[in-house]
């Protein structure tokens, strides 16, 4: 019996093509295997970006791009690229996104050299 009050993964990834361009690869590729992993996925981006959240879409597109950067996810940092394009989102603005994400990962780098810090702090 199948569940008609959902729409179908076909629906879905022609809604995906319609706010980026086209769905990402391993999206697509991800309903062959199992068709629930992309009801799952949508269900998780409903938790994520409520329809009604307090940001907009373009802030909650520069958000996800920064994560895919600093999270090294290239499926997801294409998606967003596709995106951007779609949203016509200010280059400005997409580079202060990379800039930040950037700047975030050369934080976190310092931060996890702590010990190594402390390590060279207590030799002199």
């Amino acid at each position: 019996m199948s569940d008609t009050s959902r729409p179908s993964p076909e629906q879905i990834l022609a809604g995906m093509r319609q706010a980026m361009g086209r769905a990402p690869s391993a999206i697509e590729k991800s309903v062959a295997a199992d068709a629930d992993l992309i009801h799952e996925h949508m269900r998780s981006r409903a938790f994520a970006m409520p329809a009604e959240g307090a940001l907009d879409d373009e802030t909650r597109t520069l958000i996800y791009l920064a994560a895919a950067l600093a999270g090294s996810s290239h499926a997801c940092i294409q998606a967003m690229a596709d995106k951007v394009a779609q949203q016509r989102i200010p280059a400005a603005k997409v580079v202060e996104t990379v800039r930040i994400a950037r700047y975030a990962m050369a934080t976190k780098v310092i931060g996890d050299a702590e010990p190594v810090f402390a390590v060279l702090g207590a030799s002199d």
